[in-house]
């Protein structure tokens, strides 16, 4: 059944701040994208998706993209480094979505050696030619999501150029391609991209708290945060919570049980959200067990799941 979503640009219309979960590899799957949802988040991304392997593979089609009437507005991120690969990617999930993101960040030396991601932030045209041949085939929001440069002066031109060419919004990491997340973040590069362009700028980086979107906002002046890591940590805070409440957990579980998902990515998200509300002796017994009834049986026998309660 086809799930009309919400054009992202009415978020922004309605929101003075937007709060957004970032592509997250593995992580930001629709359970979880469901999750955040319930908890002030008000726009949520896919994990970055390969749009030639996209467009070329069912298989690809099946296992890196699902949604439903629950998960609205829905951002799809694609990793590409031509316009026709893009745009032939994108329009398969356009009518599900409510907005196509273009991945313009991920410093990993592998997608840099593909031309994709951090390495487009050396060639604005093929970004401007993707964000062009998108925009002339669809009516879906088109976004890039960026870093900044060691010199700012080429992230401005850079985003003055995907203006030029229609871009609708852009999310700014404000780290280059090279610093590690132990960094600071860089607040004047940010500010200046806020500064430089009339479309909606989102902050990207060390987003952990409600105190951390707040200083990000007075800071740089952006019209939204986005947050990975602290939302696995505790994919409630941007509704106030300082730590994972208990019925977020519960909601987590739910979700993932009735949708389905592999071990791996279900124990590492409870592991993320047990990881500041579980004592050390009782992490270390949770974090070695190796199957997903071993995992529910010490829901149940130490915290008081009631899985019949979830079905």
């Amino acid at each position: 059944m086809l799930h009309k979503k919400k054009n992202v640009l009415e978020v922004f219309a309605e929101n003075e701040r937007v709060n957004i979960c970032a592509p997250m590899v593995r992580y930001s799957k629709l359970p979880f994208r469901e999750l955040v949802l319930k908890y002030n988040v008000n726009i949520s991304y896919t994990p970055m998706i390969i749009a030639d392997v996209f467009k070329n593979s069912e298989f690809a089609r099946e296992s890196d993209f699902s949604t439903n009437a629950n998960d609205n507005p829905v951002v799809v991120q694609f990793a590409a480094n031509n316009g026709p690969d893009l745009a032939a990617a994108a329009e398969l999930v356009a009518p599900y979505v409510g907005g196509i993101d273009i991945n313009c960040g991920c410093p990993q030396k592998w997608a840099v050696q593909e031309r994709i991601g951090a390495h487009l932030m050396s060639d604005p045209e093929a970004v401007r030619d993707m964000i062009r041949t998108v925009k002339a085939r669809m009516d879906t929001p088109c976004s890039i999501k960026i870093r900044v440069h060691q010199d700012l002066k080429e992230t401005y031109e850079f985003v003055k150029r995907a203006e030029a060419v229609g871009v609708d919004f852009l999310t700014v990491h404000g780290r280059t391609r090279k610093q590690k997340s132990t960094e600071p973040v860089n607040f004047e590069g940010v500010k200046l991209v806020k500064e430089s362009v009339s479309v909606p700028v989102v902050a990207n980086g060390s987003i952990f708290s409600l105190a951390d979107a707040e200083e990000m906002y007075e800071k740089t002046g952006v019209d939204g945060v986005m947050s990975a890591r602290g939302l696995l940590k505790n994919p409630a805070f941007f509704a106030g919570h300082d730590y994972t409440p208990w019925e977020c957990v519960e909601n987590y579980v739910k979700l993932a049980l009735g949708y389905g998902t592999n071990l791996h990515i279900f124990h590492h998200h409870l592991m993320y959200m047990f990881e500041d509300i579980m004592c050390n002796a009782e992490r270390k017994t949770f974090n070695t067990l190796s199957s997903i009834p071993a995992i529910i049986d010490h829901l149940e026998t130490h915290w008081g799941l009631d899985v019949s309660k979830l079905i």
